[in-house]
């Protein structure tokens, strides 16, 4: 039975957002170059997460994990802006913005952890 990962799990689903809203931006707004960025930045998180798993030392695990961090700091500009610009809602946007500071808060305690276990 595979273990529950809150991490790797709420990765995949925001990707899966995202995916979505990617398909909204490219199909109803024509916005392709914001579409592009939030896509490949917001799947890169939890690809980046799941990669940590594997990882083949700590300090490789450290690592891919402070990619994913740095992706989730990308992907909430992306979100803003997409607000700022009147792309999606506000509402919407804070829907998303809600779910990538969950995962950036999960990223940053596993950081601090895994440093501090180091």
């Amino acid at each position: 039975m595979k273990k529950e990962n809150p991490l790797i799990d709420k990765s995949l689903l925001f990707a899966a957002r995202i995916v979505k809203l990617h398909k909204y931006l490219t199909k109803d707004k024509k916005e392709t170059i914001i579409a592009k960025q939030i896509v490949r930045s917001a799947t890169s998180i939890g690809a980046n997460a799941n990669e940590a798993i594997y990882g083949i030392s700590k300090p490789d695990f450290i690592a891919k994990l402070q990619i994913s961090l740095k992706e989730t700091a990308e992907t909430e500009y992306w979100l803003r802006l997409l607000v700022l610009s009147e792309y999606i809602t506000k509402k919407e946007g804070d829907s998303l913005l809600k779910d990538c500071l969950e995962i950036k808060k999960i990223l940053v305690s596993t950081l601090n952890t895994s440093k501090e276990n180091k």
